[in-house]
């Protein structure tokens, strides 16, 4: 089966990220094209061996990517046509019916409670997006979650389908060796209580709540693993709190790292820890964002064995509480946080069982699921749903 997925980047990010951990797995002949940005991620999934085109869109309006996108889908004979991303979906599934493609599939990775890729939801954006999706045969919820919302926005329910987001859980698993090497380089003391939290650094993941808990609690560190345009914010933060010393903005990981012949890194390269490793140098992992579509960095430090504190994950809500043992739901406030905090640091310093919920969520399922969805697709009949939209 010839696949091509079509998405609006590939800089360091979760769809991104997730895109390149499926085809990994998919049995397809896969191409990408990617509307502008060929960033890290793109490098990382042609280097795995899958070839990745650049349309070199110049911005939302660039009408004239539409017939150089409808070619490019015209010249491959695909099977199928998969987007991802508002952008890509919009587009994709244009050029894909133009180009004469019947089997469209397109991912909602981003739809929140009350904004959509950082957007905050509106009329215009629901009828346009409803509009582009009635041109496509299936849209793929990353969480029941989602395909809630998605069937509340107008979307035909027997079009939404559930394919979890999913992580490759045995790279997750603690190592203690990972852990001193990445506090030695990072420069955290080997003994010192560190919080962690992982995200695209904007206002909706509200990490300033995180920095003022931690600068209440002055034998802790911060690291936060990630980039965006809240960083600076961020770091004259910590410094205002009286914190600049113990707040660590990392910067944004690539995960999986990537790989030259056989799997060693790239030649030349001194890529740093990866993230299984920054999660290993963490104590407790906190995920303050009040909107989520399903929540992946919860269910990886999970899998990495951290207690998690969390205001609101799909991922979880979607399971049985029992299923992740060592998380705990909170409302976000700094006061909470602080307490919530002050609790673990006082107790020795623990990591736990890999959860039901991380190996619910590993890879391979999502992939096994995604073809279900293409095949069926393919055939013109529609796959059993993994969870209700009700």
């Amino acid at each position: 089966m010839r696949v091509l997925h079509i998405i609006t980047g590939l800089g360091i990010g979760g769809a991104e990220q997730q895109l390149r951990l499926l085809l990994r797995r998919l049995p397809t002949d896969s191409e990408v094209i990617t509307l502008t940005n060929p960033g890290p991620v793109a490098e990382g999934i042609v280097a795995d061996g899958v070839p990745v085109t650049d349309l070199a869109m110049a911005g939302n309006k660039d009408l004239g990517a539409l017939p150089r996108l409808t070619k490019l889908v015209k010249q491959g004979r695909y099977d199928v046509v998969h987007t991802h991303l508002y952008r890509a979906c919009l587009y994709g599934r244009f050029a894909a019916r133009l180009a004469g493609v019947r089997t469209i599939v397109a991912t909602e990775h981003s739809l929140g409670a009350v904004q959509i890729e950082g957007r905050q939801l509106s009329t215009s954006a629901r009828s346009l997006y409803l509009a582009g999706e009635r041109l496509g045969t299936a849209t793929v919820a990353v969480s029941a979650t989602v395909a809630r919302r998605l069937e509340r926005w107008g979307v035909r329910r027997d079009r939404i389908h559930v394919v979890p987001n999913g992580i490759d859980v045995g790279r997750f698993a603690y190592d203690e060796d990972a852990r001193r090497a990445a506090r030695s380089r990072l420069g955290l003391p080997q003994d010192a209580f560190v919080v962690g939290g992982v995200g695209r650094l904007t206002g909706s993941k509200r990490f300033d709540a995180l920095v003022r808990a931690v600068a209440e609690l002055p034998r802790a560190r911060l690291l936060l693993v990630g980039d965006g345009p809240e960083r600076e914010r961020l770091r004259g933060l910590a410094a205002e709190q009286g914190a600049a010393g113990r707040v660590l903005l990392h910067g944004a990981c690539e995960d999986p790292p990537r790989s030259g012949t056989g799997g060693a890194p790239d030649q030349g390269k001194s890529p740093g820890p990866d993230l299984p490793s920054l999660l290993a140098a963490m104590d407790v992992f906190v995920s303050t964002s009040y909107d989520e579509a399903f929540g992946l960095a919860v269910v990886e430090a999970l899998a990495a064995g951290l207690p998690v504190l969390h205001v609101t994950c799909p991922a979880l809500h979607d399971l049985p509480a029992e299923d992740a043992p060592g998380a705990r739901q909170i409302s976000g406030s700094v006061p909470e946080l602080a307490a919530e905090l002050r609790r673990f640091e006082d107790a020795p310093p623990q990591r736990l069982p890999v959860p039901r919920a991380a190996r619910h969520y590993d890879i391979s399922h999502s992939a096994d699921q995604l073809m279900a969805v293409y095949e069926h697709a393919v055939r013109g009949t529609a796959p059993t749903r993994e969870a209700s939209c009700s």
